[in-house]
């Protein structure tokens, strides 16, 4: 039987913890450099490639690696207890 989207909301009505987690942690990058928590948003969430993110934020793509390699080891340690 097909799992509807009403039931699934009924079953869980608030978000997991490891998302509200993710959301806090990118809020603190976001205070930290709101570039870099652009970057995440948008690879993440809005599932660019890193040649659109640059053209977005109107920065290379060297500099959209670069944001993406530290933001990825910072939310990391954020994570995991250790930021």
């Amino acid at each position: 039987k097909a799992v509807e989207l009403d039931d699934v909301a009924l079953l869980s009505p608030e978000p997991p913890r490891a998302i509200l987690d993710l959301n806090e942690a990118l809020e603190k990058l976001a205070v930290l450099d709101a570039r870099k928590a652009s970057v995440v948003e948008l690879s993440y969430f809005g599932g660019l490639k890193q040649e659109e993110i640059a053209e977005a934020l109107n920065i290379s793509v060297v500099t959209v690696r670069r944001d993406w390699t530290f933001s990825k080891a910072w939310l990391y340690a954020e994570l995991s207890g250790a930021g």
